[in-house]
């Protein structure tokens, strides 16, 4: 690190607690903000932030547009500049209300963090989502092995996240005491379980078949009976390591621990999926399987809304727009279904058109409650 950029550490101090006091931005997302001022201090070799200009930021973003990604070789995504112009626009204008820097940076400066519209509409499009079918799900299940404590662990996880549609967060963080088998939920308590935001709520497992709910309990039974676990423990232990002959790590058992990040889980699900000939689905991608199935599964607003809430969402517009965009394959489906001869009766229609409308007029009154 240059020596100049000493003169940058107290602001950067400063701003990290404003992003996580005032802000109240979890730590990856500050951890994403101060990589992108990192990225302009080391394309203006350190630059002291009073003496920022509109030159230094027009001469970032042309260095962002041609650099290259590390992982992919390619150039970088426009999705990626933008989001790097904007972390820094937004720190430039908290500098501006900071003594010592009100004085020094024209605000006028700092809206050369734009990009063209051109590229804004490119960074902001929409792409393909590659989501799995519910049955490749179940099949990729049903290949994993159970012999052992660590597969017996590591197909748990992965019903789990079926059963639930959890953020793999909150379900590295969960205690066996947050499962209610006879009520078949999961508790999910912000107070020890890493939510999005905090947020305390239940999740009833979702109507998927029996397989995943058995293995589940199974799970936690074994966990009980053969380890001597207690409802404070880890419903997903980390793996116990050791050196074996060859002094080379090893995994012998479990420890009564919990995964510090959700890594592994994420390493769990690359192995099942490549292990059943299909391509690795992310652990969050699940809520998309799920918010497809309830949309086939839901016959009323009011049961699409249980749904909903079952993922933590307050309103059921979150749900649509995070997950429920009408995808390509049922965009396609849909259009090739009106080129086809009418089936129903009138009276068909009329009653699915009157039930278009309750929902219709629920959505309104949704979305006005959310704004």
């Amino acid at each position: 690190m240059k020596n100049n950029s000493t003169k940058n550490t107290r602001i950067l101090y400063e701003y990290v607690k404003y992003l996580k006091e005032a802000k109240q931005l979890d730590d990856s997302t500050i951890d994403g903000v101060m990589k992108s001022i990192n990225r302009f201090e080391e394309a203006t070799n350190y630059l002291d932030f009073k003496k920022f200009r509109a030159k230094h930021a027009i001469a970032f973003k042309k260095i962002l547009l041609s650099r290259k990604s590390l992982v992919t070789g390619d150039k970088l995504s426009k999705a990626t500049v933008l989001t790097t112009i904007r972390h820094l626009k937004g720190f430039f204008q908290f500098l501006v209300t900071q003594k010592g820097y009100r004085a020094k940076i024209n605000y006028s400066d700092i809206e050369y963090f734009n990009l063209s519209e051109k590229d804004t509409r490119i960074a902001n499009a929409k792409r393909k989502k590659t989501v799995a079918t519910i049955e490749q799900l179940m099949e990729t299940l049903k290949t994993m092995p159970g012999s052992t404590a660590i597969e017996m662990r590591d197909r748990a996880v992965f019903a789990f996240v079926i059963l639930t549609g959890a953020r793999d967060g909150a379900v590295a963080s969960a205690k066996i005491k947050h499962i209610d088998i006879a009520e078949q939920s999961f508790y999910q308590d912000a107070r020890e379980v890493k939510t999005k935001f905090s947020k305390t709520f239940t999740t009833y497992f979702l109507p998927v078949g029996e397989l995943p709910s058995k293995i589940l309990t199974e799970w936690i039974e074994y966990l009980i009976r053969e380890h001597g676990y207690k409802q404070n423990d880890p419903l997903f232990p980390k793996t116990k390591l050791a050196h074996n002959k060859n002094q080379q790590f090893e995994a012998v058992g479990l420890l009564k621990e919990h995964w510090s990040n959700a890594n592994p889980i994420r390493k769990i699900f690359k192995q099942a999926f490549e292990a059943a000939g299909l391509p690795y689905y992310k652990p969050h991608s699940f809520r998309d399987t799920l918010t497809r199935l309830g949309e086939n599964l839901c016959r009323t607003p009011e049961e699409f809304k249980a749904w909903s809430q079952n993922f933590g969402h307050e309103s059921i517009l979150t749900t649509f727009y995070s997950y429920g965009d009408v995808p390509d394959y049922k965009q396609a489906q849909l259009l090739r279904k009106l080129a086809e001869p009418a089936k129903s009766t009138s009276s068909d229609v009329e009653e699915e058109f009157k039930q278009f409308q309750q929902f219709q007029t629920m959505m309104a009154k949704t979305k006005s409650l959310a704004n």
